[in-house]
């Protein structure tokens, strides 16, 4: 190079120093001239100070379309001047003042987030397949003192980016502890059965209004759009013996369902029965009361007979009363006069074993 010329250097911008000692330093003046000779030949013909006023007004220009931007359809736009944050525009074609009067940030709105309580899946720990449990998110306290093992994912997505960039500080952080003290509080008010079982969806529910309630309290400009439970178990040290308990139960509520159905079916047999016997007894009492309301008309009618003719009355009834008793015996009737030489004889051991057959 020029420069490096090791015989005089008579090439070097700086030329020689006196004597040729060595390059000169340039001539400043000299420069500057050559600069403004070199503007004077960019300008039009007849320039001077109209010409500088022409450069200068398409600097300005060209300083001024730098306030163009565009907004796309995913995004929002969040215009600062000198760093506060003065309005929010949406999708399109916007402009702003030129830099450094004011910027504007282009969050996007409508991708879906996720916040992890009490695990971290494969992507957060750096291996696609693997997932790591953070134990002091996930055990919680339920409503009937026990602990249980949670862990339920958040989604969001961006609502208004303003408030999102300038309202909280780190608000994915921020979103995270108010995700985990919401479960918290749900869980400390359900019983853990119900949260093991058919409970999940009311606890989900309830947690994601808690959370939108809290981060709309914030100003937050973050809309919920789920929250799933990925886990609900007993903690793994205690998990056998909790499935002992389960167990236990599942083996009470069977038995208790045969003693229902037995009872469903014990009970109306019995008042079947029950029912039974009053109809039965109210017949029987029916059947008492007109027997004996009968006899008392035949015993009225009777008396009535025996008050108008004593003697034939009383001769009647005996002889019907005669006819009931001797009418079922075995008897030998003997006449007045064929009795004559004939001993009597009553044969007692003959009789008692026809009694005893009759029985």
């Amino acid at each position: 190079m020029p420069w490096q010329n090791q015989n005089g250097g008579g090439n070097s911008p700086w030329g020689q120093r006196p004597g040729g000692g060595g390059p000169q330093p340039p001539n400043l003046d000299e420069l500057l001239r050559k600069s403004q000779d070199q503007l004077k030949s960019l300008l039009p013909t007849g320039g001077g100070r109209g010409g500088i006023m022409v450069v200068l007004l398409l600097l300005i220009l060209g300083w001024a379309a730098t306030g163009v931007y565009r907004v796309e359809a995913d995004e929002q736009g969040v215009v600062l001047r000198f760093g506060k944050w003065i309005t929010t525009t949406q999708p399109g074609l916007r402009y702003h003042l030129p830099y450094p009067i004011e910027s504007v940030q282009t969050p996007k709105v409508t991708r879906e987030r996720k916040v992890e309580i009490g695990f971290r899946s494969g992507a957060d720990v750096g291996r696609a397949s693997s997932t790591r449990q953070v134990s002091e998110e996930s055990l919680m306290l339920t409503g009937d003192e026990n602990i249980v093992d949670i862990n339920f994912v958040v989604n969001w997505v961006i609502r208004d980016a303003g408030k999102y960039l300038f309202n909280i500080q780190a608000p994915d952080a921020t979103l995270k502890v108010v995700a985990e003290s919401a479960m918290r509080e749900i869980i400390g008010k359900t019983d853990i059965q119900s949260a093991l079982t058919e409970g999940r969806l009311q606890v989900e529910k309830d947690t994601f209004d808690l959370i939108q309630k809290t981060l709309d309290d914030y100003g937050s400009g973050i809309q919920i759009t789920r929250v799933k439970m990925q886990k609900v178990d007993p903690p793994a040290q205690v998990i056998a013996y909790f499935r002992d308990v389960q167990a236990a139960r599942a083996d009470l509520e069977r038995q208790r369902n045969e003693a229902e159905a037995y009872s469903n079916d014990i009970i109306p047999r019995a008042r079947g029965k029950a029912e039974q016997m009053l109809q039965q007894a109210q017949g029987y009492k029916q059947q008492v009361i007109a027997h004996a309301e009968g006899e008392a008309s035949r015993f009225l009618a009777v008396y009535q007979q025996y008050r108008v003719a004593r003697d034939v009355t009383t001769k009647r009834m005996y002889l019907e009363t005669m006819e009931k008793i001797m009418g079922g015996m075995n008897k030998i009737i003997i006449g007045k006069g064929a009795g004559q030489g004939v001993v009597p004889y009553l044969p007692l051991p003959e009789l008692k074993k026809r009694e005893g057959a009759g029985k």
